[in-house]
């Protein structure tokens, strides 16, 4: 067997083989197609610049050809007629001697497959989404090597072509037919092959951007190819043919490569011309028209190219470009600090802000005339763009003031009407989605809040050392509108207030949410502020008096403001105030409870002991002024109903016994300190007059001279007071030694008169009005005797 023989089988095993795989695995690439038409012979691959390198730099592609490729039908301007050439069979084949060349020809052609096949795909909307300037570029440049190969071969050369004897070689071709083959390989070829009789090639026109002049001749030339096909000019010559109309294909990719390149350079700092704007427009539309829907017979030629999606596709790889310019390299990470967030963010909005103004402004008009919609296009690429940056810059966001500002910028910047900044434009004019996904801004509602609670609680731990300095400081409050003013209520209030109102600003749960932690924090400092300062060593009427303010002030309008968030505040606030009260009312009965012992004694009788008690408690009333009226009054009333009570407690356990006139003088006695009381305590507006009858109810009965109205004064007693006890009876009773019959009737009388008032729920202490019921008496021998 000869070598030619080895050569064919070998060469004809892998034909069957390429053909076999294609047929099996690519059944669904436009190549496949061509194979089944007969147009292609061989599997379509993937262009590639490596492959080109390779093929460049194989010993197929550098070894002189002892004959040249017949080549297809030039690929001829609109107006230049096509002449089909068939190609002689004899180049089917290869000899001994010619398998470099078959191998030469196996390499230039299955390249010029590949680029059909991208470009193929690229058209039928299959092909991944990647920068279509490059797929451009790349193929001139292919074009321009392949055709730099063949001239530098020997095929080339009609000398070289000639000089190769051989009778089992194809008849001598000339150089025209070879110069052909190498137009038909390169978008140089385009420009050539696509040049009108008078005018640019297409690649000249989509380079000067005359881009609907440059469609008309591809649609021209696209029209003219497909009859070719449908007349079978191309029976005998399928690789002229594929030849041909990727080189249309070419050139469409070209213009969409050039409608992505407008797209980016729209927004830049040069900017595009209204006027090619339109044209692109205008082009996209002709292309939509010209290619309404994929053809029924599978043409890919006529195949719609999609152009309005690759536009779409192009501004939105233009939006997030733009805003991916923001901070570029300076992404937040959890080491700084919020400023570098916010004043990313400050730039983010505002290249978003130019960037849409200009599109409203100056691209859109431009589009309008053929009916394009830029601004939604524009609009929606931007939101997507600024939604994913957004998400980018929430998974690195760490500490409260990092999410707040991610949050607030989007619920309040981005989310504002007035985000663009002129009246008369809006941002949104149709629905947009989230700008974050719901789960992505729960979590970051989430991870605020609880940043939040402790920073709150931080806050308040401030405020409290801030009370204690203070105090340490041994400084008296100051009186701010008549009261005793400490910073403490306004400092809660203010922490309150900004957190509640940034969080409200975002949502309404946030608020709700910050309501909750905000009181629960304040629930917990409250103990601790009464604690901390009961401890200290300033607990002075001005103090409590200062304390007692700003707890009222707390419960009143902290309750007011936010009723249903707040209401568990008020226990906590009044037993600390309640309990601040009692503090002053401690420090004022340290103060007069030894002056009590003088009271109902026989130096009583001569000497005016009640004043140096009473000087005390106009003293202690004074501080009482400056505290919150409510409870000021309720802390006078408080001292009044005190004084009342210990006054009547030394008159019913007196430690010396009055007969006769000094019973007399006694009674009289306790009639000017009641008055004195009652004067004195509606001087300092107390408004606790049930106290004033009970001192003299028992001065009247200790000094009745007329027996029978005793039982009078007794009932005008336990009617002003239901909460007087047997025992208080029983004491009164034996300061007047009226006699066994007579204190017995009297006593009945008196137990007869309770019962009817505990029947009527006449008691005291129901009424608030309390005051027998917390003076003791003891069972003295005269209290014994008047018993019996």
């Amino acid at each position: 067997m000869t070598m030619d023989t080895h050569a064919e089988n070998r060469h004809g095993r892998r034909y069957a083989q390429r053909t076999t795989r294609l047929r099996e695995g690519r059944a669904d690439c436009p190549g496949t197609q061509l194979v089944r038409e007969g147009f292609l012979e061989e599997e379509p691959l993937v262009l590639s610049l490596e492959g080109l390198g390779s093929w460049k730099s194989s010993p197929a592609a550098k070894m002189p050809s002892p004959r040249t490729v017949a080549s297809g039908p030039e690929l001829h301007s609109p107006k230049e007629p096509v002449e089909p050439q068939t190609p002689a069979r004899g180049t089917r084949r290869a000899s001994s001697v010619d398998v470099p060349s078959a191998h030469r020809e196996d390499a230039w052609l299955g390249t010029f497959r590949r680029v059909f096949s991208r470009t193929s795909q690229r058209a039928s909307g299959r092909a991944s989404e990647e920068d279509p300037g490059l797929l451009w570029r790349s193929s001139r440049f292919l074009f321009r090597s392949l055709r730099r190969a063949l001239d530098d071969s020997p095929a080339a050369d009609p000398c070289q072509a000639t000089a190769v004897p051989g009778a089992g070689h194809g008849p001598e071709v000339p150089s025209r037919v070879t110069d052909g083959v190498a137009q038909q390989l390169s978008p140089g070829v385009g420009p050539e092959e696509l040049e009108p009789e008078a005018g640019k090639s297409v690649a000249d026109l989509i380079t000067e951007r005359q881009l609907l002049e440059a469609f008309k001749q591809l649609q021209h030339l696209e029209t003219q190819l497909a009859a070719e096909k449908a007349s079978h000019t191309f029976e005998q010559n399928p690789t002229g043919f594929a030849r041909r109309a990727m080189d249309v294909c070419l050139h469409y990719d070209g213009l969409a490569a050039e409608i992505a390149a407008i797209v980016r350079e729209t927004l830049g700092p040069d900017g595009v011309d209204a006027a090619s704007l339109a044209e692109l427009a205008h082009v996209v539309r002709a292309e939509e028209e010209a290619h309404p829907t994929s053809p029924a017979d599978g043409d890919f030629l006529r195949t719609p190219r999609r152009w309005r999606q690759h536009w779409e596709d192009a501004v939105r790889r233009s939006a997030q470009e733009r805003v991916q310019q923001a901070g570029a390299g300076k992404a937040p990470g959890a080491a700084e600090d919020a400023s570098g967030l916010a004043r990313l963010l400050a730039e983010l909005g505002g290249l978003i802000r130019s960037d849409l103004r200009k599109v409203q402004l100056e691209v859109q008009p431009a589009y309008a005339a053929a009916g394009f919609p830029a601004w939604e296009a524009y609009l929606r690429a931007f939101h997507g763009a600024v939604a994913q940056r957004l998400q980018e810059l929430a998974h690195d966001a760490r500490g409260c003031e990092q999410l707040y500002i991610l949050l607030d910028w989007a619920a309040n910047v981005y989310g504002s009407p007035n985000f663009l900044g002129a009246p008369d434009l809006t941002l949104s004019t149709e629905p947009l989605p989230p700008l974050l996904a719901p789960e992505v801004w729960a979590r970051l509602e989430s991870d605020y809040t609880s940043f939040l609670e402790t920073k709150i609680l931080s806050c308040f731990d401030g405020i409290l050392q801030l009370e204690q300095n203070r105090w340490a400081a041994a400084k008296a409050p100051d009186v701010l509108q008549g009261r005793y003013y400490t910073p403490l209520s306004t400092d809660v209030h203010m922490l309150v207030a900004e957190h509640v109102k940034a969080a409200g600003a975002i949502s309404a749960e946030l608020e709700a949410t910050t309501l909750r932690i905000c009181a629960r924090a304040i629930g917990l400092f409250v103990p601790r502020f009464e604690k901390a300062f009961l401890e200290s060593e300033t607990v002075s009427e001005p103090h409590l008096g200062a304390n007692i303010n700003a707890c009222e002030e707390l419960r009143t309008s902290l309750l007011a403001k936010f009723p249903g968030n707040f209401a568990e505040l008020e226990k906590p606030l009044v037993a600390t105030i309640c309990i601040f009260q009692k503090q002053l009312l401690q420090g004022l009965q340290r103060d007069v409870q030894p002056l009590f012992r003088t009271l109902c004694t026989k130096v009583w009788l001569t000497q005016d002991t009640l004043r140096p008690l009473m000087d005390k408690v106009v003293a202690f009333a004074r501080h009482l002024e400056h505290v919150a009226p409510p409870l000021g009054q309720e802390t006078l009333q408080e001292v009044h109903r005190y004084v009342v009570r210990e006054y009547l407690a030394q008159a019913l356990r007196p430690r010396e016994r009055f007969r006769g006139a000094e019973r007399a003088a006694g009674s009289q006695k306790m009639g000017l300190d009641a008055q004195a009381i009652s004067d004195t305590f509606q001087g300092l507006g107390s408004e606790a007059t049930w106290l004033g009858q009970a001192i003299p109810c028992v001065a009247d009965i200790l000094g009745e001279t007329y027996k029978d109205i005793i039982q009078l004064h007794l009932e005008r007693l336990i009617s002003s007071y239901p909460d007087i006890r047997r025992d208080h009876v029983l004491a009164i009773l034996a300061l007047r030694r009226l006699g066994r019959h007579r204190n017995q009737r009297l006593l009945q009388h008196a137990q007869d008169l309770l019962k009817a008032a505990a029947k009527t729920g006449g008691s005291g202490t129901s009424a608030g009005r309390v005051l027998f019921e917390e003076i003791e008496v003891s069972t003295s021998v005269d209290v014994l005797i008047t018993c019996i």
